[in-house]
């Protein structure tokens, strides 16, 4: 499927899901196949039917119950950094999709995104820890062993039982939270909502946290230029200015709405999620600055000339947050900690 058609069916389900659109029959009857399926897995896990394998240290998951992009990837970035600076050894763990290895591997010190995937190239980048990708989570995440770690943090993967967990951190998109509460294809959730009871985390990013939850928001203050000569621009500079973004990422409207926060006037140019560029998507016939996500800046390093800019961002959360989730790790058994 191309670029463009997966853009149109994208925009058309996350109608359904989350606009009140009309919902075709034939999604209704795959969502419930979907859930029977979902729930005979669980049961498989449930009754060891299929085992999970658990770690020698502690693991948690990042994870939604939604598909498209929440932010979990910036809180992982954000978590792995306060947890070094607490003495944690963290490694990270993530499917590496989009990339085209097959086998679980630890990412060396050049990475190409085309072979081990956009986010984790980027938080290899970010963090400068062991990052390890791998369709089997569990096999990924013992190589991190042999990299000295005693932490692994997960990026995705909540509905990944192979992999037992210590602990599960859910993200939420404070903005369209889960939308028709409907199983995929009908609406966005990848579980039940219930399933939102039994995390031990809650992070709801942009949008208002109800009782229980933390609140983040994810920021970016400047642009960086990631062709030949170019330098930074702070965002605040543009204002008032128009700019192309472009954006193939989970959710490209939250890196739009980011920018115009800032009174830039913003061309939107929304791509599919983990989409392949291959640099028409950064030409057009004016002279305007083209801003992109770091998600997408790994993928177009080789041929971004002058004019386009990288934005990175953080996630930003209260210090309770970080404060519970290492009293967590602390108090878990002498055999995972």
């Amino acid at each position: 499927m191309s670029g463009m058609s997966r853009a149109h069916w994208q925009s058309r389900l996350e109608a359904i899901w989350y606009a009140g659109a009309p919902l075709p029959w034939a999604l209704d009857v795959m969502a419930r196949i979907y859930a029977r399926l979902l729930s005979w897995r669980r049961w498989l896990y449930a009754n060891r039917v299929l085992r999970s394998r658990r770690m020698p240290v502690p693991v948690i998951v990042v994870g939604n119950l939604s598909v498209g992009g929440t932010g979990k990837t910036p809180l992982v970035a954000a978590i792995v950094a306060e947890l070094r600076q607490r003495g944690w050894r963290p490694g990270i763990a993530l499917r590496g999709y989009g990339g085209s290895r097959r086998r679980p591997a630890v990412l060396p010190t050049a990475p190409q995104a085309a072979q081990f995937g956009d986010e984790a190239v980027l938080l290899a980048r970010a963090t400068g820890v062991p990052v390890a990708v791998g369709r089997d989570r569990a096999a990924a995440a013992a190589l991190l062993l042999a990299r000295d770690c005693n932490l692994v943090v997960c990026d995705d993967g909540l509905q990944h039982w192979a992999l037992a967990r210590d602990i599960e951190i859910l993200v939420v998109d404070g903005a369209r939270r889960f939308g028709n509460q409907r199983m995929l294809p009908a609406g966005p959730l990848r579980e039940p909502v219930e399933r939102a009871s039994r995390v031990d985390f809650t992070v709801v990013n942009g949008g208002t946290a109800d009782a229980g939850e933390y609140p983040m928001q994810v920021v970016g203050s400047r642009a960086i230029g990631i062709g030949p000569g170019a330098s930074a621009i702070a965002l605040d500079a543009l204002r008032g200015r128009s700019v192309h973004a472009v954006a193939g990422i989970g959710n490209p409207q939250r890196f739009f709405r980011m920018l115009e926060a800032f009174g830039i006037t913003v061309k939107r140019h929304p791509l599919p999620d983990h989409h392949v560029f291959d640099g028409s998507e950064l030409g057009f016939d004016d002279d305007l600055p083209v801003l992109i996500t770091e998600k997408d800046a790994v993928k177009c390093a080789a041929f971004a000339g002058v004019g386009v800019y990288v934005v990175p961002v953080e996630a930003e959360l209260a210090q309770e947050f970080y404060e519970r989730l290492n009293s967590a790790l602390h108090r878990l058994p002498e055999n995972t900690a």
